[in-house]
């Protein structure tokens, strides 16, 4: 839950409003929603403190932990105080059941795994003594048999089996004691009514294939085998002969393909059968059957016609390229957003309808948690803090207010457009930050690879200018914690694996080539509006 709470802060400013958010069992304060990015101002955990309700005041609410924080709060009703009272105590509930439970968990399991200590420290000890006996023990006297000296150290060998076998069965089941009672401990965990964030996936290791190529190299390997292959005529003897070998069937009957390794299982409808080769020609001399999908069998006449079986070779291998490049079409993650700016229609030609626009911001998103969900997220604030006001003022006449334009117009004759916390305040900076996120993804796309450095050149050509050095210090730690191209292009594919795929480039090409300069033309036409009314601010935060 979050909103507005007015916060006892000292006599001399008294009560003053702050944006409370309850998440995870804590709850955190900031100046003001839009500051959040900032970070908190201070916070206070459920699980461990008294919920008080003043007696006389049905506005106000105190949170303390005896001796050390207190938060005294009030709403702006009570009926605002009810809804925070039943979620505080909701989290606290639930945060003091579960640490009970996993208190109580905790102390079992410590317990068995110090039972299971001891077993192991017993049965070491046992294992230690039966090695030294075996060890010091002196050779047989003459008078014993071969058969009782074989007997005893099958006796001997069998006993110190029995306790290596249960010393590890020991250890295994400490193990899973430990694994159980740690790793849940240890393991990071989303707090609940957090957004969902795009995890970016490792890149697995892939063993190298030879039908893995890419199909501008085969189409290469294929036109150069094609044209560089010299008539069978004009080939000297001993070249014919040697050719002609090499044609030849193999000793399981297999026809002769060696031409046809380009062509690999499941990568070509086309079948192709050919009888036996003659070593005389390239063609086979009862002719060549060559049977396609969908057609009756064609068979060449009895006449030898030198290099046909080539070309019809090079033929089929072009078509299963070309099958293969149109079955090698990535979805990326901009080819399968729900709401794009290439999708947006304006209104008269310039006019920027709200509601489409504000779910295309909101659509592109996600490319920050791509970038570090955790060390990104006071610029995701920021940026859905902008939406939101936007929004608010949006739905408060849906009816007149269907343009950008509209809203910024209407604040203009209001003399509303320069006030704190206006929707023009909020579009200017919002379109400030897709100039950021549009450089950055042309950098992308016009092939930087260092996904830092593309990130650092968008900064420095848009948000820069209007950030103080406190703020410039955050991002530049945030700058240093961006992931690497692979492990970026691996959180922008619908399936694991396709960025490793010929078609991936291809498809980011395809799909930036169509979305950025939709965006770009957009953030151009509120560019102008803002530039006509003297509305752009040089401002540094």
């Amino acid at each position: 839950m979050e909103g507005v709470l007015y916060k006892w802060t000292n006599y001399l400013s008294g009560w003053q409003p702050r944006w409370f958010v309850l998440v995870g069992g804590t709850l955190s304060y900031y100046d003001s929603q839009e500051d959040a990015w900032k970070g908190c101002k201070g916070s206070i955990k459920m699980s461990v403190c008294e919920i008080q309700v003043h007696s006389s005041d049905n506005t106000r609410v105190d949170l303390i932990i005896p001796g050390e924080q207190y938060f005294y709060l009030k709403a702006i009703n009570a009926a605002e105080r009810q809804k925070w009272l039943v979620a505080l105590g909701t989290a606290k509930a639930c945060l003091t059941d579960n640490r009970t439970k996993r208190e109580k968990e905790l102390h079992e399991n410590t317990e068995a795994l110090k039972t299971k200590m001891s077993e192991l420290r017993l049965y070491c000890d046992l294992l230690l003594q039966q090695v030294h006996k075996i060890k010091e023990s002196s050779p047989p006297a003459a008078s014993v048999s071969d058969a009782d000296v074989e007997q005893e150290n099958i006796e001997t060998g069998t006993l110190v089996k029995s306790t290596c076998g249960t010393f590890l069965k020991t250890l295994e089941e400490c193990m899973q004691i430990a694994s159980k009672t740690f790793n849940s401990e240890l393991l990071p965990q989303t707090p609940p009514s957090s957004p969902p964030v795009a995890a970016i996936k490792p890149d697995k290791v892939k063993h190298s294939n030879p039908s893995s190529h890419s199909i501008t190299e085969r189409k290469k390997e294929l036109n150069n085998n094609c044209r560089s292959k010299a008539p069978f005529e004009k080939l000297s003897p001993e070249e014919q002969e040697k050719q002609s070998e090499l044609e030849k069937p193999s000793e399981a009957g297999t026809p002769a393909a060696d031409s046809m390794r380009g062509v690999h299982d499941g990568e070509s409808s086309v079948n192709v059968e050919h009888t036996d080769w003659e070593e005389c020609d390239d063609t086979p001399a009862g002719g060549s059957v060559v049977k396609l999908e969908g057609q009756s069998e064609a068979v060449s006449t009895e006449e030898p016609q030198a290099g046909c079986s080539e070309e019809k070779d090079c033929d089929i291998l072009q078509q299963g390229v070309q099958q293969q490049d149109e079955e090698e079409n990535v979805d990326t993650f901009f080819s399968t957003m729900g709401h794009r700016f290439s999708d947006i229609e304006l209104e008269d030609g310039s006019g920027i309808p709200t509601e489409p626009f504000l779910e295309s911001c909101y659509a592109i998103v996600p490319v920050l948690d791509k970038l570090g969900p955790t060390v990104f997220a006071p610029v995701k604030i920021d940026f859905v803090g902008n939406i939101k006001k936007i929004n608010q003022k949006y739905i408060s006449d849906p009816e007149n207010f269907t343009t950008l334009q509209k809203i910024v117009l209407y604040e203009v004759e209001t003399n509303m457009a320069q006030v704190r916390n206006s929707a023009t305040e909020a579009l200017l900076w919002l379109k400030r930050g897709l100039k950021f996120l549009k450089e950055f993804l042309a950098e992308v796309n016009n092939g930087e690879k260092n996904i830092y450095a593309a990130l650092n050149n968008a900064y420095g050509k848009t948000l820069r200018q209007y950030h103080g050095w406190v703020v410039r210090g955050v991002f530049a730690l945030a700058l240093r914690a961006a992931p690497s191209y692979e492990g970026f292009a691996a959180a922008l594919v619908s399936n694991e694996g396709d960025q490793r795929k010929a078609g991936f480039s291809k498809g980011m090409h395809r799909d930036l080539d169509v979305y950025l300069p939709a965006m770009e033309n957009q953030l151009a036409i509120l560019d102008a509006m803002y530039e006509e009314y003297s509305l752009e601010s040089d401002e540094v935060v």
